[in-house]
């Protein structure tokens, strides 16, 4: 294990829990807190804007929008030999006017296609994939002032990481690498570029973005808004400060350090019965956290281990299996340390709104983001990815599937019922303000610390 592994490691030893805190309501309700995040926060952030995969060729771009502001992202020119991608992205704005280059089609998710230059709608005004003015109507009739610097489009920051995309308006940004530390250390062994979108769903949902992404940052709630898993365990867990980001495992017996992370089996008097019920049961009544080849191999557990097994050896027997089907497709899992699994545990929030939720072959992210700048609205993403075959990706795009449609499964409107009643039970009189456990929610109150920072209020108090 590189230096570099043991270190991200250190930051992320298990810590006691915090003091008792408690959050105010502004985050969530203020308009004048929403309208000052446009400012403070989303022009200062790093944020995760599509996949590497979806503009493969030279030309091809996707748009991208927070609040009032819109960004092009192009590819202009093939990977380098490092394996680099050549992008840029720039306002979705013409120097000229200020008419939006690329338009967003209503009800879709991001305007996306193929282009040698962009030009403007409205007076034709040209720019090529690297920002610069090409053409002007009758640019002679400006004697002076016309520069090459006041005509390119603005540019935005943009790298890569994980298979991602991702932008930060501020030009004096901190690299991305050194932003994600130390999440992008403990994931880097995953491989996350290397898995493929098998579905991806967005909606426009009634809450604030931070109540949207806090409903999933802890697994505090798992046995009170999902029931039907206690049968397979408590499904409670730990939550620790990363800095700016923050990450959560479930809890797990000594000797058990494995079941920490995603691709868990259940509890039960019988761990191979339990685990084929849980995997079928996650396959069925959400699709996401497991493949189909992990069900498979789930499935085989009782032909391939006489009853008595320990649990230990259970997990391991399933994976391995499973791992030896994946290969046997072609498809290769990385191979991690067991440390390394622990310690990553089951999700990262990157801090602001991104949360990737990583297994071995698999993974499960949520975003959210502000709707314009109403408070009580946010754009809600959740995208399932896996390792596929090479060639054999399937075909995706974003489906904008509202809260009540079925193809969000049982499990997720759970969720969905939290996040609509807490946005409207903050504005009770009588409520107080969260108060979150100081073990399970930690990244819940590291996620308002990280705000304060930004956004100049709203840091947690003590609760005393």
């Amino acid at each position: 294990m590189t230096d570099t592994v043991e270190n991200a490691q250190t930051t992320a030893a298990e810590t006691p829990a915090t003091t008792p805190l408690t959050i105010g309501v502004d985050a969530y309700l203020s308009p004048e807190y929403a309208r000052a995040e446009a400012d403070l926060l989303w022009s200062k952030v790093w944020q995760q804007v599509g996949r590497i995969e979806e503009i493969p060729k030279v030309g091809d771009y996707l748009t991208y929008e927070i609040m009032d502001d819109s960004i092009i992202i192009t590819r202009t020119g093939p990977d380098s030999a490092d394996g680099t991608a050549s992008l840029r992205a720039y306002h979705n704005v013409c120097s000229h006017r200020g008419r939006r280059l690329v338009d967003r089609a209503p009800g879709e998710h991001e305007a996306r296609g193929s282009c040698r230059a962009f030009v403007c709608g409205f007076h034709g005004w040209t720019y090529d994939l690297e920002g610069n003015n090409t053409w002007a109507a009758e640019k002679e009739d400006w004697p002076t002032g016309l520069t090459d610097k006041r005509t390119r489009l603005t540019p935005v920051q943009v790298d890569t990481w994980g298979g991602w995309v991702w932008i930060n308006m501020d030009p004096d940004a901190e690299p991305l690498r050194q932003y994600l530390e130390p999440a992008a250390t403990l994931l880097d062994p995953f491989g996350l570029q290397n898995m493929r979108y098998r579905w991806r769903k967005w909606l426009v949902f009634d809450c604030n973005w931070k109540v949207a992404l806090e409903a999933f940052m802890e697994t505090y709630h798992v046995p009170y808004t999902h029931p039907e898993f206690r049968k397979f365990g408590t499904f409670l867990g730990w939550s620790r400060y990363q800095g700016r980001h923050s990450n959560i495992g479930y809890d797990a017996p000594k000797g058990m350090e494995e079941n920490q992370a995603k691709l868990r089996i259940a509890d039960g008097p019988d761990a191979r019965l339990s685990t084929i019920e849980l995997q079928n049961f996650t396959w069925e009544n959400a699709n996401t956290n497991t493949t189909r080849t992990l069900v498979d191999a789930a499935e085989r557990l009782t032909d391939e281990l006489p009853e008595g097994t320990p649990p230990g050896e259970v997990l391991r027997h399933w994976l391995a299996s499973a791992k030896k089907d994946d290969a046997n497709r072609g498809v290769v899992w990385p191979e991690v340390d067991p440390e390394v699994i622990a310690k990553s545990g089951t999700a990262w929030q990157i801090f602001p709104n991104f949360q990737i939720g990583h297994a071995l072959n698999n993974m499960l992210c949520y975003s959210a983001r502000p709707y314009g700048d109403d408070p009580d609205k946010c754009i809600f993403e959740a995208a399932v990815y896996e390792l596929f075959p090479e060639g054999e990706e399937p075909e995706t795009k974003w489906e904008y599937t509202p809260e009540d449609d079925p193809g969000w499964r049982t499990v997720l409107p759970q969720d969905f019922s939290n996040m609509a009643a807490v946005q409207k039970g903050m504005k009770a009189r009588g409520f107080t303000g969260p108060k979150p456990n100081p073990y399970r929610e930690r990244s819940i109150v590291n996620l308002h610390h990280n705000l304060a920072m930004y956004m100049g209020t709203g840091a947690p108090t003590d609760l005393d």
